[in-house]
């Protein structure tokens, strides 16, 4: 496992390790405010090279579900200064993921009852859950150009409350079915205009994002994540071998710091690390020991620059330390992932306390 615990470049870090922790929705932002207890899971876990938090929205209309964290207000930012204070008070480096759900949303979420908007009116045909239970996702409203720019600025304004929150940087949510995926997907955008129809058109709105914040807060400090094939959400993509490349080519000239990849076809892995001329982060894997052995033979076989991990960084706040001794791991309890107070969340053991 050596290859895990070489030192890599990412922007203008040095990672310890390769040992990234993945984005996972914990759904305990009481009014989008995370907590002392949020500062303690994360600050748990800064032994990781490189944490990337839950999904943030950037707005109130990019949420999409309950109980999940803002970057949009005064207050969420001084929140999310004790996270940011507690993982660098453990060494650690944090990345705040900026999600905008788009279509996958509901009027339940936003003060005025809203619709949640999308680049097309096209329905997910999924459901979200709320305080009155299961509930179908609406219609959502097609965006106009000028909601197209205004989210664009939505994006560079999280990012740069992101940067007040002492975060070392940010990674703009394009995968998993979410609202950069969303106009990246042919199903789901059936626009006419230049953000519709063909490659070129699908890929602007991400592109015009990312340049955006780029710009805003430097390159170095800017991460993409991106799901080729990946049907959540009810995404139906019927060109990823066309869209993923021509993607990475519209990113190169603005240099983020990384494109992290959920993989769900090996091919589209290999074509986008074919395209893209930075450093690449990868989510592969199943279960606790096979993602371990994944994600170390991933890195020999230079497919990817760092690996992401998920559920075992969620119920291992000791994960290096785990990786060395060759085990053994906490399980993830399931009934604790979202919602809910310290149990499965920040009472998992560490190898000392066994």
């Amino acid at each position: 496992m050596d290859e895990l615990f070489e030192q890599v470049i990412v922007g203008k870090l040095t990672l310890p390790n390769r040992l990234v922790m993945a984005p996972m929705t914990r759904s305990r932002a009481i009014g989008g405010l995370v907590t002392d207890l949020t500062a303690e899971y994360y600050g748990q876990r800064a032994a990781a090279g490189l944490i990337i938090t839950e999904g943030i929205q950037p707005s109130v209309i990019g949420q999409g579900y309950i109980d999940t964290p803002g970057l949009h207000s005064p207050e969420q930012v001084e929140a999310w200064r004790r996270v940011t204070d507690a993982v660098h008070g453990g060494g650690g480096r944090i990345f705040a993921q900026l999600m905008h759900s788009g279509r996958i949303g509901h009027p339940s979420l936003y003060p005025d009852g809203a619709l949640p908007v999308a680049p097309s009116a096209v329905a997910s045909g999924g459901q979200i859950f709320t305080r009155e239970g299961m509930l179908d996702h609406p219609t959502p409203r097609e965006m106009t150009l000028a909601d197209i720019a205004a989210t664009v600025e939505d994006f560079v304004a999280a990012a740069r409350n992101a940067m007040a929150a002492g975060f070392d940087g940010v990674e703009l949510h394009a995968a998993n079915g979410y609202l950069l995926h969303q106009f990246l997907c042919g199903s789901a955008n059936v626009r006419s205009d230049s953000y519709g129809g063909s490659v070129e058109n699908r890929i602007r709105f991400t592109a015009e994002v990312v340049g955006a914040v780029t710009d805003a807060i430097g390159p170095e400090r800017v991460g993409v994540r991106i799901s080729p094939a990946n049907p959540n959400n009810g995404i139906r993509e019927h060109d990823p071998a066309e869209v993923y490349p021509a993607l990475m080519r519209a990113l190169a000239p603005f240099e983020p710091a990384y494109v992290h990849i959920m993989e769900f076809d090996r091919e589209l892995t290999e074509l986008v690390r074919a395209a893209w001329p930075g450093t690449l982060i990868l989510n592969p894997g199943d279960t606790a020991e096979e993602r371990v052995g994944e994600a170390a033979a991933v890195l020999r076989e230079g497919l990817c620059d760092a690996v992401s991990l998920g559920a075992l960084w969620l119920a291992n706040p000791d994960l290096p330390e785990r990786v060395k001794a060759g085990g053994p791991y906490n399980e993830p309890d399931p009934a604790f992932f979202y919602g809910g107070d310290h149990r499965g969340y920040t009472d998992y053991p560490t190898l000392g306390a066994r």
